[in-house]
């Protein structure tokens, strides 16, 4: 990798999206697992279960939908508002951004692309014969592979701590603020805007650009 003068580090759920991703899928199942579900997803993100365990029980409830689901899930996605700006004022000061999500490379990686984002990292939903078997497969992408994943490029692009921003919204997303030089909290529960060095309140990455490492 040649080096950088920026790096940005984003949650997706929530954040860089305004969805959470797991709960789309969890529709084509029913209502009741929908909100099973989003229960999980809000205690997981105040820190009240372990991510990894909240995951496996998230998924868990997938098992057997057919995969076409994450197609269908991924057309209901909504990018938040400001990301391609945020995106464009790191890019022209000679950043880079990355996404990590505790959600699923088979959504994340189109968006992304689509952004013009330079890294992303998410699970993997593991498919059997064309069905969701309730499992992910791979290395789960829990709080400590955030900070990892934010750690890896920082050294890899040779960009100090101090210029590198980390944004995100729940308990998942602490461990990556910790390592940063700027901790955003976006629309964050309450433990993310109590250690974040600056909050957003409003939904719109366009906030961010003023934080941006000088």
């Amino acid at each position: 990798m040649t080096g950088a003068q920026l790096l940005v580090v984003t949650d997706v759920d929530s954040t860089l999206i305004r969805d959470e991703v797991i709960e789309l899928l969890a529709r084509a199942v029913g209502p009741a697992a929908e909100r099973h579900v989003a229960a999980v997803t809000e205690r997981a993100m105040l820190g009240e279960l372990d991510f990894a365990a909240s995951l496996a029980e998230r998924l868990s409830i997938l098992r057997g939908l057919p995969a076409s689901v994450v197609d269908e899930a991924r057309a209901q996605v909504t990018v938040t508002d400001g990301v391609p700006e945020l995106i464009a004022a790191v890019h022209e000061r000679g950043g880079v951004v990355a996404a990590v999500s505790g959600g699923f490379h088979e959504v994340l990686d189109p968006i992304a692309a689509d952004l013009g984002i330079d890294h992303a990292r998410a699970n993997r939903l593991e498919v059997r014969d064309g069905l969701l078997t309730g499992r992910s497969t791979g290395p789960v992408i829990d709080g400590a592979a955030k900070r990892d994943t934010l750690e890896s490029l920082r050294l890899n692009y040779g960009v100090p701590r101090e210029r590198t921003m980390a944004v995100g919204d729940g308990a998942n997303d602490l461990l990556m603020m910790g390592a940063a030089g700027v901790s955003v909290a976006f629309c964050a529960k309450p433990a993310v805007r109590a250690q974040a060095s600056a909050i957003v309140e409003e939904p719109d990455f366009r906030l961010l650009i003023p934080l941006l490492p000088a």
